[in-house]
């Protein structure tokens, strides 16, 4: 009860502080009212502002470097030759022994003998790494 009390005295306030002029009291309104549209628009701006600037910043500092890795990955993949030592995304270290379309043969070491190899099929999306390549 108190509280609505203390916002009609207040807005009686704020009616006799505006004045009794009905003309002047449009103008005045209308002056107004093109200055809290300009104040709107700055105030967006610097609403917005800082969030476009961590956008901004987030996309050069992580999203931008990871592309360009990820191009030069797919680089070297299409580059991949005979001989060439990989890493798969599973941590299988080894050597390209055949290429074949979209899979690579990697020869990882002896399985008993020097003469059997142990050689695994892997597709090229599976390959994390490559270590050498031969230019």
């Amino acid at each position: 009860m108190l509280f609505t009390k203390v916002l009609a005295d207040g807005l009686e306030g704020v009616a006799s502080a505006v004045g009794g002029n009905a003309g002047a009291g449009a103008q005045a309104g209308t002056a107004g009212a093109q200055a809290g549209a300009a104040g709107g628009i700055m105030g967006l701006i610097t609403t917005f502002l800082p969030f476009l600037i961590i956008i901004l910043f987030m996309y050069f500092i992580m999203i931008r470097p990871q592309k360009k890795k990820e191009k030069e990955l797919k680089a070297q993949i299409d580059a991949l030759k005979v001989g060439d030592k990989v890493v798969t995304i599973g941590g299988l270290c080894g050597k390209v022994s055949k290429l074949k379309d979209n899979y690579v043969f990697i020869e990882t070491g002896n399985v008993g003998t020097p003469d059997e190899r142990c050689v695994v099929k892997f597709e090229k999306s599976a390959i994390k790494l490559v270590e050498t390549i031969h230019g």
